[in-house]
Parts: structure tokens; C-alpha cells; sequence
């Protein structure tokens, strides 16, 4: 993989907490319509999936030959239950710079790493962080 494509990632990846704070702000505290989920509980729902979901699969495609993966979902974090926004949109970016943090200490060869996806199939770091960036653009555009 080449240097810029690993460094356009990395750029969109650490993009994204401005990107969902700008869009969360801007949703403010209207109503959601049924079944939607509020601007704090999409960020709770960010904050899940980067910790069960990203930051356990990197960790697997370093320690684990060819790991698999069910397609996971998760609900909201439930920490910080009295958090305010800005406390939750502050929250998922130090996870989200955690995840960066990981990405830097893969080295060339972490990169190529693979995985299997039982949706999307055979992944290697930059399709896993593809589909990390898929993730938070569907949810950013949620909020209208």
C-alpha cells in the first residue's frame, strides 16, 4: 500500500470527530423522529463501535493470523450516563485518536495484515478503516 493512500486514511479518520461534532452541534436538541436516536446517543453509539468493534479488530489483525469477524453492531457506550454532548464528543475523539495511535504503530507489514468479514469478506487494514469511515459518515448523515 502506498505511503499516500495510508496518509489520505489517516486524514479522513481524524477528520471525523470535527465532522460529527460540527454535525451534532447543528442538530441541536429537536425532536428525532421514532426509532432515530438523538445526536448524544449517535456519539454513545460512535464511542461503542470504535471500542468493541475497531480497536479489537486491529488488535486481532496483530496478534492473530487471518482473525475472523462476525458483522457486530453495538448499542450505546454506557459511561459517563450524566455526560454532556461536548463531554461525549470529547470521548470519541480521544477514541478515535487511540485508533490513529494504533494505525501509526502497524508498520508496512501491519498493513498488509487480513482479516475475514462475514459481510464484506477478506480485509486488510486500510478496507477495515474503509468501512470504520463508512460507519461514521452514515451516522453524521443522520443528522440532516
Amino acid at each position: 500500500m502506498s505511503d499516500d493512500r495510508r496518509t489520505d486514511l489517516r486524514r479522513r479518520l481524524a477528520d471525523v470527530p470535527d465532522r460529527l461534532a460540527v454535525a451534532a452541534r447543528a442538530a441541536g436538541d429537536g425532536p428525532v423522529p421514532d426509532g432515530e436516536w438523538t445526536p448524544p446517543e449517535v456519539v454513545r453509539h460512535l464511542i461503542a463501535v470504535e471500542e468493541e468493534v475497531w480497536h479489537v479488530r486491529l488488535r486481532q489483525l496483530l496478534n492473530e493470523d487471518r482473525p475472523r469477524w462476525p458483522w457486530a453492531e453495538p448499542d450505546r457506550w454506557t459511561g459517563a450516563p450524566d455526560a454532556s454532548l461536548d463531554d461525549l464528543l470529547a470521548i470519541h475523539a480521544r477514541h478515535r485518536g487511540a485508533t490513529i495511535d494504533i494505525l501509526d504503530d502497524l508498520g508496512e507489514a501491519g498493513w498488509a495484515r487480513t482479516g475475514e468479514h462475514a459481510t464484506y469478506g477478506v480485509l486488510d487494514v486500510a478496507g477495515l478503516m474503509d468501512r470504520a469511515i463508512d460507519h461514521d459518515d452514515e451516522h453524521i448523515a443522520s443528522f440532516g
